[in-house]
């Protein structure tokens, strides 16, 4: 760690310590190559030995760092990476980020404030500032490791909490889209290292006791491009049917006006009943008031019927509305205004704000859904209050990057909507509930099969928990 303004060790001292805390470094490089985007454009402050910056494979990049020697031994390990020697405080990039990597920076800066308006001014709507800082309970544990050799010597650092980061973070246009913990215990000592990091940190309270912090960030929406975003931006709706023959015509009649154009495209699943008669009928009816696509599925599933609309969707803004309508069409103002407008990266229904029937979500459908409510957010380190409904928005754009990365989850999704949700996660997107209030059915069956898709759904948790959470 090297980032401190004019730390001049020479640079066998500054492996040497690596190579002694290599355990901790290489957990450090495991956790941003999961956050990065391969082939992505990385800006890191504070770059140090280039490591870091190597490790997330970036298309392009730019490293900084005040030691120079630092910036020469960097450059000649990695020469396909540019690093130049520059102050984190003062240095203006010329260029766009996708990515901001602050990897224990902050600890060794003389104006915080002062670097993050710089990191500004190389961010867009979608660039990610990542920002790693020890927490600080582990000061004098870290102290400790100084004094009997197992840490550099370091001069006084910058110990600094979760608030005051984003607190800084919010005074210059930034806001947080996600916090998380990890590394309970940061030196190698098989099997107790990894049952400690892999199984006890990332439990409930055990989290709150690990050394490295992160947060992900991102630029606040400006709200004069936001208004201006929900006038220009068009919009695809997919409605998934199967055996809703008698919801159709009601998706076309109660449909909103979204944006500047609105796609409607519907998805039918090999119905028992004429549903797909009834969209072919409701297409050629309302074609000329409407832009209507309709096609069947090859596969099975709602997730199949999902990915097969968004495929084929033209919109700027994408949407699934189920064919139930127990979600009113109306209410998809509210999903398109988040995604449009940037407040949200990832709108999800939430029908549990506003009062439901017991007879339509029983006491036991409602403890399910709390409770795997509770473990997405868990898994998602962002509050998910409803977990079941199928009413979801996402932009085209963030879309096709988290269909892009789709096979480090697999497909493993029948419903369609968990895909979306941990893509988005991963991504680092902002996820944003909407509430909407609950309609019962006026036609047909559910065709949800509570048990046994629960059974599926918590499945899809623990396996998510591997790739999300236990990493």
């Amino acid at each position: 760690m090297n980032k401190k303004r004019g730390f001049k060790n020479p640079i066998q001292q500054l492996e040497k310590w690596r190579k002694r805390n290599l355990y901790y470094y290489q957990d450090l490089q495991n956790f941003y190559r999961f956050l990065v985007e391969p082939r992505s454009r990385v800006f890191e402050v504070g770059s140090g030995l280039g490591y870091l910056l190597n490790a997330v494979e970036p298309e392009s990049s730019l490293g900084i760092d005040l030691n120079p020697i630092a910036i020469e031994i960097s450059q000649s390990k990695f020469p396909d990476l540019d690093f130049q020697r520059e102050d984190g405080e003062e240095f203006i990039a010329s260029e766009i980020f996708d990515y901001v990597l602050m990897a224990n920076t902050l600890s060794y800066l003389q104006n915080i404030q002062k670097a993050f308006h710089n990191v500004r001014k190389v961010c867009n709507h979608s660039t990610r500032l990542i920002i790693t800082f020890h927490n600080p309970a582990w000061e004098p544990i870290l102290k400790f490791a100084t004094a009997i050799g197992q840490r550099m010597p370091l001069p006084p650092l910058n110990w600094l909490n979760r608030e005051d980061i984003e607190n800084l973070l919010h005074l210059e246009g930034f806001e947080t889209v996600s916090h998380r913990k990890r590394l309970l215990f940061p030196k190698r000592f098989p099997p107790i290292s990894w049952f400690l990091n892999r199984v006890i940190a990332p439990l409930p309270l055990f989290n709150q006791l690990c050394l490295t912090e992160y947060i992900i960030a991102r630029v606040q929406t400006n709200n004069v491009e936001a208004d201006r975003n929900i006038q220009e931006k068009t919009c695809s709706v997919i409605i998934p049917a199967r055996n809703e023959a008698g919801n159709i015509e009601r998706c076309i009649v109660e449909m909103p006006r979204l944006g500047k154009h609105t796609e409607i495209i519907f998805i039918e699943g090999h119905s028992k009943d004429n549903t797909w008669e009834e969209i072919q009928r409701i297409k050629e009816k309302y074609d000329r008031e409407w832009d209507i696509k309709i096609c069947q599925q090859t596969g099975k599933g709602k997730g199949d019927a999902v990915r097969l609309g968004f495929s084929i969707a033209t919109g700027d803004v994408l949407m699934i509305l189920d064919s139930d309508l127990t979600v009113r069409p109306i209410d998809l103002v509210y999903f398109f205004k988040a995604v449009a407008s940037g407040q949200g990266e990832m709108a999800n229904g939430c029908r549990l704000v506003y009062p439901i029937p017991k007879k339509e979500m029983p006491w036991l459908n409602r403890m399910a859904n709390r409770f795997f409510a509770w473990l997405l957010s868990y898994l998602l380190n962002t509050k998910i209050k409803d977990s079941l409904c199928g009413t979801k928005a996402i932009s085209r754009e963030n879309y096709q990057r988290l269909a892009a990365n789709r096979d480090y989850f697999g497909d493993f999704d029948p419903f369609g909507d968990f895909d979306l949700l941990f893509g988005a996660a991963k991504l680092g997107l902002k996820i944003t509930d909407i509430p909407v209030r609950y309609v019962p059915r006026t036609y047909g069956s559910s065709n949800i099969q509570h048990f046994k898709e629960g059974i599926v759904l918590l499945k899809m948790c623990l396996y998510a928990a591997q790739k999300m959470k236990f990493i």
